[in-house]
């Protein structure tokens, strides 16, 4: 018997993903810490999206940025009774991948970041909602560097799916069941 809860939704960008994944949070009734692992950086554009989420989120909710240590974030907060919504796990993998000192890490270093992850939402005592970009529906890459990335979110987002307990894509603001709740 699964005794976690955990949440993933994946869809492409735009897609209603992050707004899907906030309404389920608020309608869980618990404290909710929402855990952004977007980096602020020199880019205006992007940085008028964080600025858009951190409008959109209710001013009650705990924030925690977690750039690297994603697995340490979630063991930080989690707890039963309370509700840690991961907004997203893309642009974690990217962190790890292209880091800001501009250094990528070894494949053996960012693996252990995405085990250490996966050992943290499988043990898991609290509710937790996982984002995530679907972006393998396209055409390969071109690029080394690009089909890297694209492979292990891949990976990853097939990681996550499997130990989730509900998973839901999202496609123009509507919720697909992938994976409903107690189903396998």
């Amino acid at each position: 018997m699964i005794s976690r809860d955990l949440t993933f939704i994946l869809g492409g960008a735009r897609s209603g993903k992050s707004v899907h994944a906030e309404q389920l949070a608020a309608r869980s009734a618990l404290p909710v810490t929402y855990v952004a692992t977007a980096r602020v950086t020199g880019d205006a554009e992007f940085n008028a999206r964080i600025a858009h989420h951190r409008a959109r989120r209710p001013a009650h909710w705990r924030l925690l940025e977690a750039d690297l240590d994603l697995a340490g974030a979630v063991s930080k907060v989690d707890a039963p009774g309370h509700c840690t919504l991961i907004d997203c796990l893309t642009l974690w993998l990217a962190n790890l991948l292209c880091p800001a000192d501009g250094e990528p890490l070894a494949p053996a270093r960012y693996q252990a970041h995405i085990e250490a992850l996966e050992a943290a939402l499988g043990n898991a005592r609290g509710k937790i909602i996982a984002v995530s970009n679907e972006i393998g529906l396209g055409v390969v890459p071109l690029g080394a560097a690009t089909r890297l990335y694209v492979d292990e979110l891949g990976r990853l987002n097939q990681r996550i799916a499997a130990l989730s307990t509900q998973a839901t894509l999202m496609v123009a603001g509507l919720p697909l069941a992938l994976k409903p709740a107690g189903g396998a």
